[in-house]
């Protein structure tokens, strides 16, 4: 019976811990999204996390082509001081992008909620 409460907490503790490691990241709409990239006053960078091919496709004007797979390794391409929004197709993998950049020490992180897919111009 001990064992079976000692499991159940480790089990509780993982999750709890897993919450609290996620980055800390803010999430907006493509209307928010408009109004970042037409505000000059603030320097961000844009980020879309897509493969090559899907960017070549469709993009939003204003955002640089990083694909997820290669981040880390052009990670110093990054300016650490401003703030990044990243985008993807559907917010997924961008959320693992920021995963990453957070563990490389970028602060602010913005995501488009529901990616590319989600976005309206």
């Amino acid at each position: 019976m001990i064992n079976i409460i000692i499991f159940g907490v480790a089990i509780a503790a993982y999750f709890v811990f897993k919450k609290l490691a996620e980055p800390k990241v803010d999430k907006i709409n493509g209307e928010t999204l408009n109004q970042m990239l037409k505000d000059k006053t603030i320097k961000r960078q844009f980020i879309d996390v897509r493969t090559q091919s899907e960017f070549k496709s469709n993009n939003i004007k204003g955002f640089r082509n990083m694909p997820l797979q290669s981040l880390s390794s052009r990670a110093k391409e990054i300016d650490k001081e401003k703030p990044v929004v990243l985008m993807c197709a559907s917010g997924h993998r961008s959320m693992q992008a920021a995963k990453i950049l957070k563990r490389l020490g970028i602060v602010t992180i913005v995501n488009l909620s529901g990616g590319l897919s989600a976005y309206r111009r």
